[in-house]
């Protein structure tokens, strides 16, 4: 989808896991998400700096430029040593580092022996890395992300971050953002009684992300079945992307691997 300032000259849609290559004294500007990101090369040091833009509307698309300009002196900066003489910045996607509490856009009922797949649009963070070997600078949330608890009580439970979408039983209806990454979940309730579904917890830290060739990010669908009770329940990560997502490369890895005793203890408060 192009960008609003895609057609003002200098401007141009922005790539994920893309090198550009900068010259002593650029600056590359960037409008994703609700962020405003300026990266400098300098002979000795990049130079970073990142404002929260506040905006009524999701912003759709995503615009750079390479020129001479910096923000005002009241935009905080971060500087790091330039370590090589490599002139290439990438900006690769990351998920949350925590699990994300999804809601649907109304609460859902599963019958007895039923089954549904939601479509979940999660916010993503954007890592700034320089040369070839895609060093880390830092990473920035596209959005100011807001944190929440989710478990039986105060005592019991786990901190995650609250999805600023909600989830959708229909695809198209879910917004296509280049700062929101889709994952599909299947929940089975194989209960002998309804299963009430007003939130859950997806792991997102267990999550690749994949690229299509429309710019959209995808991750690989989740199943969770439900067999007695929440304690039964089982976790499984599929090892593609949904056909829906079109032709898709692998932009990044999971922040974590799975771990089978790790996600049992999480699923008698995945649900809430």
């Amino acid at each position: 989808m192009p960008g609003i300032q895609s057609s003002i000259e200098g401007w141009h849609d922005g790539v994920w896991a893309k090198p550009y290559s900068l010259s002593s004294g650029q600056t590359q500007q960037h409008q994703l998400g609700h962020i405003r990101l300026w990266v400098t090369l300098l002979d000795q040091e990049w130079q970073i700096r990142s404002e929260v833009l506040e905006l009524e509307n999701d912003p759709a698309g995503w615009t750079e430029t390479i020129g001479h300009t910096l923000p005002s002196a009241t935009v905080p900066v971060q500087r790091f040593i330039r370590q090589c003489q490599s002139s290439t910045v990438t900006f690769l996607p990351a998920l949350a580092s925590l699990p994300t509490v999804i809601r649907p856009f109304q609460p859902l009922t599963i019958p007895a022996g039923g089954r549904c797949t939601i479509y979940v649009g999660t916010l993503v963070w954007v890592k700034v890395c320089v040369g070839e070997t895609h060093t880390l600078l830092t990473e920035i949330p596209l959005a100011q992300p807001s944190l929440t608890w989710l478990g039986r009580n105060t005592m019991e439970g786990e901190l995650c971050y609250a999805s600023p979408s909600f989830a959708r039983l229909v695809l198209e209806a879910v917004p296509k953002r280049p700062w929101r990454a889709v994952t599909p979940v299947t929940l089975i309730n194989r209960q002998e009684q309804p299963l009430l579904l007003e939130r859950f917890s997806l792991p997102t830290p267990l999550l690749s992300l994949h690229l299509n060739e429309r710019g959209q990010l995808w991750t690989p669908g989740v199943t969770v079945q439900v067999e007695t009770d929440m304690n039964s329940a089982s976790l499984h990560v599929e090892p593609s992307v949904l056909a829906a997502a079109g032709s898709c490369r692998q932009v990044a890895d999971a922040r974590e691997k799975m771990v089978r005793g790790r996600l049992v203890r999480a699923f008698d408060r995945m649900f809430g």
